[in-house]
Formats: structure tokens, C-alpha cells, sequence
């Protein structure tokens, strides 16, 4: 997660000339000069979506007591008219009209937080999809947390999160919902040109996606081969064509052909025997993919080695470091630094942690151990960043995982980790065992 400071000031700005004590004004950089333009952007999204709200409105005014009918034709009207004084499509006009109206009518929070350009239009447009999604009676409180977290986060991370806090907010009727949405899993075929069709395969999320994970893990494998020239997406549709027309891997490569699919599911423990400690807790989620059903969660957990169980239980064998003993991190110390994480590590990153690479902080040829506390996530883009130019990264003491980047132009951005790695203590009143920390999740 990330802190944008709202201007920028090295140590060695003085606001005061040294002779005269003359005030003097902050000079922006280059950055502060984007950041003025971007925020004015903002201000002027804001005024177009009031004024188009404002043109909806009195145009449609005159369809009242008139029926249905008539103001079905008006809407049209008004949408054709906005495309074209604006010289964008009806979908685009649309798209603008209906955005104007959830704005100014049911989240006027956000619509004054663009207005003041403390959030982006498209922070303002997640805001408008998303919550209009969710039932009614949960917007107000989505609301309230949301354009804090807006003002705060990169477009990518708050999407994330507040898709997140709308699922948490639905856990109670998810189970439900996913038996009735289960009944309309099916494969499709959608013909195309030049002798082409796509197969849509319309099933359970986690499924769909280890399905995906594992033609991605040997695309990449098979990739690396001599004389390979199909690209990652070829390579895909190539092995998953094979897959479902010959049903074995034997074929392939030998660094392809034993890939299987895997997964990372987090679920309270008490969860999985007792539906009352279900109720009362966090719904349990996938890495990547967010919170599911927890019918779905105790199959996932029955004993399938290809998922990573990850529960919340006041008792663990996890790994936090090796020292200077062994420079790669062991399985368990990687699948702690990934489940931590979540994500890349880096700001504003969705790449799932579980396809990045371990970085150590602290160099290991500068003397940096092999440890919790000095390792992170990193896509490979953000790795090279990180180690070749002059961005400065290192991991908060003390903050659970808390990475601070701080840009060659001295800005710095906080990217915290999805979860928190927890500490043990003894309960004063319950002396018979540890306790486990409130908020805080733990492998198992």
C-alpha cells in the first residue's frame, strides 16, 4: 500500500531567504509539475460528471407522468446527444452518463474527493462499478471506507481492495450464491474468422484459475526449449489443446510434462470443523483470486498436496530464517514470504506472489542473511528496477513486512503486505497455551 506525500521537499529547503527573511515559495520539481496538471485533471473530471448529471436531469424533466416509454427514447436521446457533441461513442457517452449519475446521486463522498483531486477518475470510476454491485444496504459503510483508501492507494492495489471488502462484506450469502451460480457452469464454442474459434470453459474460480496456472507454468518451461519460437499465449493454447484432445502429457518436454496445477488457500482452522466460529470470522480466500465458499475451502483442505493450506492456528513449525548457512530460502520460507506478500512487493504491483522471484534485501554478497525479515517478492520487472537504477528499497523494521521505495527524485511510497506474520504470547487469564493476536494469520 502506498503514501503519496502531497508535495515534494528535500532537507535542504529553506522557505526564507538567509539575508532578508524574505518568505519564499517551494520550487516544484519535475514531478510536482505532473502531479499540479494531474490533480487539475481530477478537478475538471469532477465539473464534467456534475454537469452532465445536470444535463441528464433537465433533459429529462420533461418526460415525467409520461410513461416508460417516453423516457426510454429520451435516454437515447440524451446519450446520442452527448456523443455526439462530444465526438465520442454512445457506449462512451453512456459509460459517462451512467458514472455522472452514481457520482452525484448515491456517492457524493467520492465526487468531493475528485473534485478536490485527492483521487484520480479512475479511482472515481472503480468507486461507481464496483459499489454499484454490491447490494444496497452495504453501500454506505463500503462507502465510507472506500474513499479513504482511495485517497491513499494506486489504482491497481484499491480496485483489489475494495473488490475485496465488497466480497468480505457479501461472505454471509457467498455460499449460497455460489451453489445457485454453480448450476450454470458449462463450455461454450464461439466461432470466428479465418477458421478460428475461441472454447470458453464458465466454471469455479479456483479451478478456472489453476487451470490457467498450470498451461502458464509449462508454456514457461517449454518456452526455454531450442528452436522454440511460439510465444507464451501459442504455447498455452498449444498445450491445452493437447491436453483435452490427447489427455496425457507425455509428449512433452520432461521440464513441462510434470507441472500440476496449485493454488494457495488462506481459512481460519475453527472454520473448517465448526460453522458458527465460520460465521463469526474472515471468509477464506485463494491468493489472486479472493474469497470463496467455504464448502469450496474444506475441499480444497482435505488433504490434496497440490494446495498450500494456510490456517490460522496458535501452533506452527514455520521457518523464519537459515541464516548465512544457505543462501536459497527453503520451500517454507519462500511459502511464508509469498502468502505474507500476496503481491509483488512492489508499488502499485497485482502480479500474484506466487510468480515472483525471492529477493534478499540486503544483498547476500553484502553480507545479507537468508531470513523473514530480509526477503520480499518481487516481479521480475520490479526486480530489475529495484537492483539497477536508483530507486532505494528496504523492508520497515519492525513494520510486518512494510516495504519503503524511495524514488530517485525522494519521494517514498509504502507498500504493505496483504497479511501479518503473527507473534505468540501467554494470556494472563488462559495460562494453558499461547493466544493468537486478533487480525493476524498464520500457515499451518
Amino acid at each position: 500500500m502506498t503514501e503519496m506525500p502531497p508535495s515534494h521537499e528535500s532537507e535542504a529547503d529553506s522557505w526564507a531567504h538567509p539575508a532578508t527573511d524574505e518568505f519564499l515559495p517551494p520550487v516544484p520539481d519535475v514531478v510536482d509539475l505532473v502531479l499540479e496538471t494531474a490533480t487539475m485533471m481530477s478537478v475538471f473530471a469532477a465539473q464534467r460528471l456534475i454537469r452532465i448529471d445536470a444535463m441528464r436531469r433537465e433533459l429529462l424533466h420533461e418526460t415525467t407522468g409520461r410513461g416508460d416509454g417516453v423516457r426510454d427514447i429520451v435516454e437515447r436521446s440524451i446519450r446520442l446527444e452527448l456523443a455526439a457533441a462530444m465526438r465520442v461513442t454512445e457506449y462512451t457517452a453512456g459509460r459517462l452518463i451512467a458514472q455522472a449519475e452514481a457520482m452525484v446521486e448515491r456517492y457524493a463522498p467520492a465526487l468531493d474527493a475528485l473534485g478536490a483531486g485527492r483521487i484520480t477518475e479512475k479511482h472515481a470510476e472503480i468507486i461507481a462499478d464496483l459499489l454499484d454491485e454490491a447490494p444496497a444496504e452495504l453501500r454506505a459503510d463500503l462507502l465510507e471506507r472506500a474513499v479513504p483508501l482511495a485517497e491513499s492507494e494506486p489504482v491497481g492495489t484499491f480496485r483489489r481492495a475494495l473488490r475485496h471488502m465488497i466480497e468480505t462484506a457479501r461472505a454471509t450469502t457467498l455460499e449460497e450464491r455460489h451453489r445457485r451460480a454453480l448450476r450454470a457452469r458449462r463450455v461454450t464454442v464461439e466461432s470466428g474468422e479465418d477458421a478460428m474459434a475461441a472454447l470458453w470453459i464458465h466454471g469455479p474460480v479456483v479451478e478456472i484459475h489453476a487451470i490457467h496456472g498450470r498451461l502458464t507454468q509449462m508454456a514457461k518451461a517449454m518456452r526455454n526449449a531450442p528452436g522454440e519460437t511460439r510465444t507464451l499465449d501459442q504455447l498455452r493454447a498449444d498445450i491445452a489443446a493437447d491436453l483435452l484432445i490427447d489427455g496425457t502429457t507425455d509428449h512433452l518436454p520432461a521440464a513441462a510434462s510434470g507441472i500440476r496445477a496449485q493454488a494457495v488457500v488462506t481459512v481460519p482452522a475453527l472454520a473448517l470443523l465448526d460453522d458458527e466460529y465460520a460465521n463469526a470470522g474472515d471468509p477464506p480466500v485463494v491468493e489472486g483470486i479472493g474469497p470463496i465458499p467455504l464448502s469450496k475451502a474444506r475441499e480444497l483442505c482435505g488433504g490434496d498436496a497440490r494446495w498450500m493450506r494456510v490456517l490460522t492456528h496458535p501452533e506452527t513449525g514455520m521457518v523464519l530464517s537459515v541464516g548465512r548457512d544457505s543462501y536459497p530460502a527453503p520451500a517454507a520460507l519462500q511459502r511464508l514470504v509469498r502468502w505474507r506478500a500476496d503481491r509483488c512487493m512492489g508499488p502499485g504491483c497485482s502480479m500474484p506472489a506466487s510468480r515472483c522471484e525471492i529477493d534478499h534485501q540486503i544483498r547476500w554478497a553484502d553480507g545479507g542473511e537468508t531470513c523473514l525479515d530480509n526477503a520480499l517478492p518481487f516481479c521480475k520487472g520490479h526486480h530489475i528496477v529495484k537492483d539497477n537504477t536508483d530507486w532505494q528499497v528496504e523492508q520497515i523494521d519492525g513494520s510486518g513486512g512494510a516495504v519503503a521505495w524511495t524514488s530517485p527524485t525522494g519521494r517514498r511510497y509504502v507498500v504493505r503486505p496483504e497479511r501479518k506474520v503473527p507473534t505468540f504470547t501467554v494470556s494472563p487469564s488462559r495460562v494453558r497455551g499461547p493466544v493468537f493476536p486478533a487480525g493476524a494469520d498464520a500457515p499451518f
